[in-house]
């Protein structure tokens, strides 16, 4: 049976063997989207325009973190989502 790669596949390959783990935070996010960390929190405050997330903690300024295989989803989709 021939193996075909996707390239989510490559993406994701991409991705863990770049950050060498299963989550980034925001400003590592906001490097790949090729965007700052306060367009991030912009994108963030809306809701729209970044992959799925969680938040680790109910203050204001908890760390957010981004599973790799959402953002590299987000990555290959070409839905465009504004308000």
């Amino acid at each position: 049976m021939q193996n075909k790669t996707t390239n989510y596949d490559v993406l994701l390959d991409y991705l863990q063997s770049k950050y060498k783990r299963i989550t980034i935070g925001k400003k590592e996010l906001s490097n790949e989207l090729g965007i700052s960390l306060s367009t991030l929190d912009l994108y963030m405050k809306k809701g729209m325009g970044i992959p799925s997330y969680k938040k680790l903690g109910d203050k204001p300024n908890s760390r957010v973190i981004f599973n790799i295989t959402d953002v590299a989803e987000f990555l290959l989709s070409n839905k465009i989502e504004t308000l």
